[in-house]
């Protein structure tokens, strides 16, 4: 074991995990949820959270890096060297609405993503600067969407999606016009 480093049990593991999913959807309908909320949710005492998180901001740094480590693993999963730059966005799309839970979270809680962790352009949002400018010069994306303006409005097409699967929208559904508006924003020409 690297020093510094502490492995946890299976039940440790899956208790801390059960506290931080309760915690981000508790969170996501309130903001303002207390830690003793939070236990409600996940089924387990107060004390139990407090034994995983000591205070809020232990659970909201836990949340913020889950984040991070969510969109780092979707990126991975999507690809996006593979195959003309339009699939590889489409993929990463699919990826990342998988993980609305934790991004409706993101949009509730704003002050989230003004974390240290978050300040710092990552080499997941390199990666997918990196993809249009591929898109661009193949000629697959309208080289008028500038990279900037496409990682803002990826953002905002899975917020819609992500809001009307909350209104009770099938997630198919939603993903499917979330592409499909993707796709006719890129299009050329």
């Amino acid at each position: 074991m690297t020093e510094g480093v502490v492995t946890e049990t299976g039940v440790r593991a899956r208790t801390r995990r059960a506290i931080l999913d309760a915690a981000i959807e508790t969170l996501t309908k309130q903001p303002s949820a207390t830690l003793a909320d939070i236990a409600a949710a996940a089924n387990v005492g107060r004390t139990t959270v407090h034994r995983y998180f000591a205070e809020r901001s232990d659970l909201i740094d836990a949340i913020s890096h889950d984040a991070l480590d969510k969109i780092s693993h979707s990126t991975e999963r999507a690809r996006l060297d593979d195959g003309p730059a339009p699939e590889a966005l489409a993929r990463l799309c699919q990826e990342y609405f998988e993980h609305g839970d934790i991004f409706q979270l993101l949009f509730t809680m704003p002050d989230l993503v003004t974390r240290p962790e978050w300040t710092e352009e990552s080499d997941d949002d390199r990666r997918l600067l990196r993809l249009v400018e591929r898109g661009h010069a193949e000629g697959s994306i309208d080289p008028a969407m500038t990279k900037e303006w496409l990682l803002q409005l990826l953002w905002s097409l899975l917020y819609t999606a992500w809001e009307l699967t909350r209104e009770k929208t099938p997630k198919h559904e939603a993903l499917t016009l979330c592409l499909r508006s993707l796709e006719k924003i890129i299009a050329v020409g």
